[in-house]
């Protein structure tokens, strides 16, 4: 699933694992953490979807980045041990 092209500090298996631990990449899942069900959809043809402050834009969030790094950090720790 997780492809670095060799650019990764962990495996593309562990990266892909953590990808599926923190993400719900089915459609339902999609549609509820990026709350898709909303009228936001005009702004999005206006300006374009990406680079956006505004709190419709939740795939814009980081709000998994600490999370992601702390369980990276630690795989990365194991594998060199």
């Amino acid at each position: 699933m997780v492809e670095t092209f060799g650019t990764g500090a962990i495996s593309n298996e562990h990266m892909t694992a953590l990808v599926r631990k923190h993400f719900d990449l089915t459609p339902y899942g999609l549609r509820q953490m990026l709350d898709l069900v909303r009228p936001i959809y005009q702004k999005t043809a206006s300006y374009g979807h990406f680079g956006r402050t505004e709190p419709e834009f939740s795939w814009e969030k980081t709000d998994k980045a600490d999370e992601l790094a702390h369980d990276a950090k630690s795989a990365a720790s194991a594998r060199a041990a």
